[in-house]
């Protein structure tokens, strides 16, 4: 029972008190009421009845006259949706320049009945809204909502099946005596987690299409699947001008669409992230205190041999892995019209 109620109870106790004791100086002297807040509770309750006896606030009943009217609140509503982080000032300003007037005030009243008076209500709107309705989000929204929401940025990323989504990076393994620095050109199936590595002196376009033409697309070939998506870092090995740059070229030629991470810095998605610190834990830091490397080419044989065990012998816990090895996995979840041409070639 709300505190409304409790009042109009008390109330009703009180004109029924002066009706028993027929004396109504008394009962206001019980309940703690006074003569003229009597009279004033009897005439509301002969006049409204039970409704009388509810507290009503002043004002107008209905919407406040001066409220802007429901065009404008949804205009204001959709303004928010695109640009939640404007201010009620630059809100109210440019919806002066497309012929709506309104005020500040006016804004901030619509953000009070909507619970969007903060900057973070309005983000989470936004968030809400792309959860459920899939909007296409603009470069300038993905910004804000992996700055201010956690969850949004640690989001994570949704395959079909074999080779529907393909991530790539650039990792830095350390500095080799009379070599140089190594670099580590990594890919990983984010569907199955199966994994190619290679190491290289250098990051530069023609070795990140060196991994892929040599070791990635011959096994996809190999199972008779293809790679849908490449998603990579803003890194420079993979981005450049579409028309010149050489791994942008080479997707092209082979008909993969190409993503990157929408973020000012580079950074890649959790899979490679993840791949970086396995290949860390269980090999690199492992394997440069057992043995003296003196060339890359020795420092691949070992990789590959711990490649080999990762993907076909190393169990997965991860989403969707259930167990099983990265190469069960992908031969698993192949796409429909691979696993049937594959069936038709076997019978």
């Amino acid at each position: 029972m709300t505190t409304k109620h409790k009042v109009a109870r008390r109330k009703l106790s009180l004109l029924e008190l002066a009706s028993e004791l027929n004396n109504v100086s008394k009962a206001c002297q019980v309940m703690g009421y006074s003569r003229q807040q009597f009279y004033e509770i009897r005439r509301n309750f002969q006049t409204y009845g039970a409704q009388g006896l509810l507290d009503r606030l002043p004002g107008p009943k209905g919407p406040h006259p001066n409220r802007v009217s429901e065009e404008i609140e949804k205009v204001i509503l959709e303004y928010s949706l695109h640009q939640p982080t404007h201010g009620p000032v630059r809100v109210a300003q440019q919806l002066v320049l497309q012929n709506f007037q309104v005020s500040a005030g006016g804004v901030r009243g619509v953000w009070s009945r909507h619970n969007l008076q903060s900057r973070h209500d309005r983000l989470l709107r936004l968030e809400k809204t792309v959860r459920e309705q899939k909007l296409d989000l603009s470069d300038t929204q993905v910004r804000l909502l992996e700055r201010f929401s956690p969850e949004f940025r640690e989001r994570h990323i949704e395959t079909r099946h074999t080779g529907d989504l393909v991530a790539v990076d650039t990792f830095f393994v350390g500095v080799l005596k009379g070599v140089g620095r190594v670099y580590l050109q990594s890919v990983i199936d984010c569907h199955s987690r199966y994994a190619w590595g290679r190491l290289y002196t250098s990051k530069l376009p023609v070795t990140a299409v060196h991994v892929l033409n040599e070791a990635v697309l011959p096994f996809f070939e190999q199972h008779e699947a293809r790679i849908t998506t490449i998603l990579s870092d803003n890194g420079r090995e993979f981005c450049g001008r579409p028309d010149r740059h050489p791994y942008e070229l080479f997707l092209q030629l082979e008909g993969i669409e190409h993503r990157t991470t929408r973020v000012r810095r580079p950074q890649s998605n959790g899979f490679v992230e993840r791949l970086h610190r396995t290949l860390l834990d269980e090999h690199f830091r492992l394997q440069g205190r057992k043995k003296w490397y003196e060339t890359v080419e020795q420092m691949q044989v070992d990789l590959d041999a711990y490649l080999k065990s990762y993907n076909t012998e190393r169990t997965h816990q991860g989403r969707n892995m259930n167990g099983r090895t990265p190469y069960r996995a992908f031969t698993d979840e192949l796409p429909k019209n691979d696993v049937k041409a594959n069936t038709k070639k076997a019978a």
